[in-house]
């Protein structure tokens, strides 16, 4: 089997500089190796990566997520398997799409977008990063959710603090102390509004979750609490660094920048463009149930997998030039990205496919569409860089932009 030393180390400063060039080697020359540091098998391949999340055969499980990220969330929906998880995932996923999306959440997306887009409408400048991305898909949740959105420092100090937690491949222990002290600060203050909602039920989000039955099973107060946290973190980091990641790529693009512009149509397109070439999330693990013959090698039984997803996202064996961001391309498929049955791998696939994704794709058309509207001729700020920081999820630290003030 190839071995790690071939390639970056995938905790080396190297490789956070540039990821993709570390990826294409791993795919070349070692599609499987052994890596020491984080005790895992790394796959990198398009082939293997895909197989991996559909699991098929029960190959694979979330067991990894016990110590991966139980000791920040509790234990959530991702780590249930059988009937246990198809319950819950049916408890939660009607609140995500269909009639709840449309006609209870497109509006507050609508209004939270809105609300931060105004503070830098008419001033001709905004950090797309700072003053919006961050802000935008937590102020959403929590609004979905029914919580108070003045308490939003506290709920992305807790976000960035999990996100921190999943991405500490190197195992700092200050980063897993800070992690576990926000599973305990979240739950003090979360346990109580739920025992209050349910009492007095509303139309939120939260009160769907505690009112929510399937067979006769019901959400504990400590299955609510888990998922509203997985929500904060996983939707909060996630569409904050697509959002962000769409505008990189559309201001480096100008000619596709424009084509948005003239057809809202196609910011789906630009959105699934994006989750390939630049996804938020660049690596996810997986558990091995049996030794697993992979086109690149053997997995033994009982090993933790980590599927680099920024590495497939751009196999050559899958995408033709898959290092151009192209939105027109015609080896993606548009109107399936949202779903399970999408080609790129950044929402996963299988019964593990994220439960937010169509939420996301609302947020996104709705922002992006919003910020184009507010920013007619949006350009980067004179010596901006554009520079992606990160390793287990990655985007844009800052996007300053100039742009001439229109009424709102």
């Amino acid at each position: 089997m190839p071995t790690a030393q071939q390639v970056p180390d995938i905790l080396s400063p190297e490789f956070a500089a540039d990821p993709y060039r570390a990826y294409r080697l791993m795919r070349e020359s070692a599609p499987l190796f052994w890596h020491e540091p984080t005790q895992s098998y790394v796959i990198s391949r398009y082939e293997d990566v895909e197989r991996v999340f559909k699991d098929k055969g029960g190959e694979f499980t979330t067991d990894n997520y016990t110590w991966q990220i139980e000791p920040v969330h509790g234990r959530t929906i991702l780590q249930l398997s059988g009937r246990e998880h198809a319950v819950r995932r049916a408890l939660v996923a009607p609140a995500f799409r269909g009639s709840d999306l449309q006609e209870k959440f497109l509006p507050v997306i609508e209004r939270n977008s809105r609300e931060l887009i105004d503070v830098f409408r008419s001033t001709g400048s905004a950090d797309l990063v700072a003053d919006y991305a961050t802000r935008f898909p937590v102020n959403v949740i929590a609004d979905m959710l029914g919580l108070d959105k003045a308490d939003h420092a506290r709920f992305h100090r807790w976000y960035t603090s999990v996100i921190a937690f999943l991405g500490n491949l190197s195992g700092d222990p200050e980063v897993a102390a800070a992690g576990e002290r926000t599973r305990v600060e979240f739950a003090e203050y979360m346990v109580p509004i739920i025992r209050e909602r349910r009492d007095d039920l509303g139309d939120d989000l939260l009160s769907t979750l505690c009112a929510a039955e399937v067979d006769g099973v019901r959400m504990s107060d400590e299955d609510i609490k888990a998922f509203c946290s997985l929500l904060l973190a996983a939707g909060g980091e996630t569409t904050d660094k697509a959002i962000a990641g769409i505008f990189a790529n559309l201001l480096r693009h100008p000619e596709q920048l424009a084509a948005v512009r003239e057809d809202r149509g196609l910011i789906a397109r630009a959105f699934a463009e994006t989750l390939r070439y630049t996804p938020p999330v660049h690596m996810i693990m997986r558990q091995s149930a049996a030794e697993v013959t992979l086109s690149s090698g053997v997995v033994p039984a009982g090993a933790t997998v980590t599927c680099l997803i920024g590495a497939a996202n751009r196999d050559e064996a899958r995408y033709r030039e898959p290092d151009r961001f192209d939105i027109f391309r015609d080896d993606l498929t548009t109107t399936t990205a949202f779903s399970a049955a999408a080609d790129h791998l950044s929402f996963a696939l299988g019964r593990h496919f994220c439960v937010g994704a169509l939420l996301a794709k609302a947020e996104v058309e709705i922002g992006v569409g919003q910020l184009l509207d507010a920013m007619p001729d949006l350009r980067l700020a004179d010596g901006a860089e554009l520079v992606e920081q990160g390793i287990f999820t990655r985007g844009p630290q800052t996007l300053p932009v100039r742009f001439t003030p229109v009424a709102g």
